[in-house]
């Protein structure tokens, strides 16, 4: 079994990647949702703050 990722998009389907070594194989879909970044499709920084703590001796 072979795993390859790729985007489903207005009826089609693009590979990242083509697979090695196969001719001929059944193939199974499985969709999963993709998340739409914010407005400026930035990572928010800061969310973790205040989630963990360093030891003062941590070096």
């Amino acid at each position: 079994m072979t795993t390859i990722e790729g985007i489903y998009e207005n009826g089609k389907i693009t590979l990242n990647e083509l697979p090695k070594n196969i001719v001929k194989a059944q193939v199974k879909v499985v969709f999963e949702e993709v998340e739409e970044k914010g407005e400026s499709g930035k990572r928010q920084l800061g969310t973790m703050r205040g989630k963990f703590e360093i030891p003062d001796d941590f070096y």
